[in-house]
């Protein structure tokens, strides 16, 4: 009897820890900071280094944070339960996309120092599309 392999990207152990790794980090860093805008006001914020939300809209800067914190929930969530694993790609797809709007913001604003942070946290997420498509993909519950 022959066996079909289902399976046809063959996942690494390395791969898989490595990605955890990275999604971990990631949702920490997200959950963090997508917590801070949502219990702090804009005085606050801009006392702990974020200039930008001096003149951002109050519903904006919530917008971002609950973003954030949607998006560090869906790197582990869907993963960690293999209920729709999909998922875990497109939160770091809308993780990637924030980081990239951040960097332009940080630029139009001479705050050249935090754009490195904004590339890093892109590079993470754009690591975890790419290694959970073609490296270790997470297959859902069956």
């Amino acid at each position: 009897m022959t066996t079909i392999d289902t399976n046809p990207v063959q996942t690494s152990k390395g791969w898989n820890i490595g990605l955890w790794v990275a999604q971990a980090l990631l949702a920490a860093m997200f959950l963090m900071a997508g917590a801070t805008k949502l219990m702090s006001g804009s005085a606050e914020l801009v006392e702990m280094g974020m200039g930008w939300a001096e003149n951002a809209p109050f519903l904006l800067i919530k917008f971002i944070g609950f973003a954030e914190v949607a998006g560090a929930l869906g790197l582990i969530l869907p993963a960690a339960t293999r209920i729709m694993p999909n998922l875990t790609k497109l939160a770091a797809a809308g993780l990637a996309v924030i980081m990239v709007l951040a960097a332009g913001l940080h630029i139009t604003r001479g705050e050249f120092e935090v754009v490195p942070v904004n590339v890093i946290l892109f590079a993470l997420a754009a690591l975890v599309i790419w290694g959970r498509t073609n490296k270790a993909p997470i297959a859902p519950r069956a």
